[in-house]
């Protein structure tokens, strides 16, 4: 009997009903901060790339390039599956089929694509446009072909809710899901109702993404898992959270001249090294060293 391979586990994983929590990381230093949390697995945020590296906006700024050299970098630290957000796959069917060899590449083991026009926008911004369905068919099914390891998943983003209503989105999921993909995701359900219909009208496994201040209600994970959603994507809480603690700390620096007593607001110097693994680094300097 052979184990089953990480990519299998996450598949494992991600079947109707298990809810899993998947929050979203932006760089390495967030994918070991939601390791040590104990988090079983992550999502390579597009929305937290832009904003983190860039310091801009997610309207579809970010190369593939740059996206896979994050992948590859957050591959190296997280111990468990990361599925990345990989846009639009960045134009048409042949560029997906490249976008889908660089990321299997760099260490995805799920692939999520959507429906939208290039260039993208966040999925809970205004104006967002969709391509044709047969368009994204084809783009699918050469995502499917891409990839060399079968374990790897697609995961078929569809943004239709918002520009032709919410029949017209499961009505894309079903074709999607005929053109092989592995996940379906409907994005930015307005409603418990709508939030509830997705896994009833879609019995196979979907996610469901929860935006702090977006347009779809955040419900407990236990509801969740009852109308047997797989996944639960949390894509930018640590960013928002990272921003929302930068912004506190450094309004006490800039009107105290000092930390003081407010340096609680940070993690500790300890703490820091701890997470980054520096006692690993220091035991190999002592396994090697020549002096």
């Amino acid at each position: 009997m052979t184990s089953r391979s990480p990519r299998g586990h996450l598949r494992d994983m991600l079947v109707p009903g298990a809810a899993l929590l998947l929050p979203g990381v932006a760089n390495a230093l967030a994918a070991r901060v939601v390791a040590d949390q104990g988090f079983a697995a992550a999502f390579v945020t597009g929305a937290g790339i832009a904003n983190t590296f860039f310091g801009v906006p997610d309207i579809g700024l970010v190369t593939v390039s740059e996206l896979a050299t994050h992948v590859a970098a957050i591959r190296e630290i997280f111990p468990g599956p990361i599925v990345v957000d990989a846009d639009t796959g960045f134009g048409n069917a042949v560029n997906m089929v490249r976008t889908v060899q660089m990321l299997e590449r760099a260490g995805a083991d799920a692939l999520q694509i959507e429906d939208q026009v290039f260039p993208k926008r966040c999925g809970h911004f205004d104006g967002k446009a969709v391509i044709g369905k047969d368009e994204m068919v084809a783009k699918i099914k050469a995502a499917v072909d891409a990839r060399s390891d079968p374990e790897v998943l697609i995961v078929a983003r569809t943004d239709a809710i918002a520009t032709d209503g919410f029949a017209a989105a499961i009505d894309r999921a079903c074709a999607y899901r005929e053109a092989g993909a592995d996940i379906g995701f409907v994005e930015a359900p307005q409603s418990p109702d709508q939030i509830a219909d997705i896994p009833r009208l879609l019995p196979w496994p979907q996610l469901i993404n929860i935006v702090l201040g977006g347009r779809t209600p955040e419900l407990p994970n236990r509801k969740l898992k009852e109308l047997c959603f797989a996944g639960v994507l949390y894509a930018n809480v640590a960013l928002q959270a990272a921003l929302r603690g930068m912004q506190e700390a450094l309004a006490v620096l800039r009107r105290d001249g000092r930390m003081g007593d407010a340096a609680t607001l940070a993690a500790s110097f300890a703490e820091r090294q701890r997470l980054v693994g520096k006692g690993e680094f220091d035991a190999l300097e002592r396994k090697y060293r020549t002096d």
